[in-house]
């Protein structure tokens, strides 16, 4: 099995990435000889698209020429990860009610019209990826779902709309909210209570099947 894992916290000690951490340590309880790829967003930031890379998206013949002198190159990496691996775990604080800018820049490389992104005859997107598990651990200072929430969320619908269009639909949003109001007991009990709903059982049939 091979994890993908993703941070995009700025922080060493954010709440996103001891959330995603425990989240990959269930995993490899579980499968122990999985291999991890790390790529952190929060300490590495990826450049946002270029000129050039708009450019390519142009038209099929500036693609085939952004793909020859490689403006594309970062683009195809980051979408040969996600297709190498089974399953996907990413950390990520909300900032303003949605994803940083950072995990922004990495979604914007992914998305790919003719690459991760077909279209039907219609002119709906379809896609083109293999689905397979993903799971995103969200460290909010507030409260942004449920009954006591308090701010709105563009993060979650945002996201299962990205990964839809590229093929990834098996999502599960794991929230660990109002972390600005709380003490670091509760914290980490609220974690383990968040880890606790973290549905294992497509894991396991994408091991049974690989």
């Amino acid at each position: 099995m091979n994890i993908l894992h993703i941070d995009c916290s700025p922080r060493i000690e954010s709440h996103s990435r001891a959330l995603s951490s425990a989240m990959v340590k269930l995993l490899l309880a579980r499968h122990p000889h999985a291999t991890v790829l790390r790529r952190d967003l929060g300490l590495e930031p990826l450049a946002h698209p270029d000129g050039r890379y708009a450019a390519a998206l142009a038209t099929p013949g500036a693609m085939a020429a952004g793909i020859a002198n490689g403006d594309v190159q970062l683009s195809e990496w980051l979408i040969q990860e996600v297709e190498a691996a089974d399953v996907l775990v990413i950390g990520t604080p909300m900032n303003n009610f949605t994803l940083p800018s950072v995990f922004k820049a990495w979604i914007d490389q992914l998305l790919r019209v003719g690459r991760s992104i077909g279209m039907s005859a219609s002119g709906e997107k379809i896609g083109l990826l293999k689905d397979k598990p993903v799971y995103i651990g969200i460290a909010s200072g507030g409260v942004f779902s449920g009954p006591e929430a308090r701010q709105p969320d563009f993060l979650t619908p945002y996201l299962t709309t990205a990964f839809g269009c590229i093929g990834l639909t098996s999502l599960q949003f794991l929230p660990l909210q109002a972390t600005a109001f709380l003490d670091p007991a509760q914290l980490e009990a609220n974690r383990e209570t968040v880890l606790a709903t973290m549905d294992l059982a497509r894991v396991e049939q994408t091991a049974r099947a690989a």
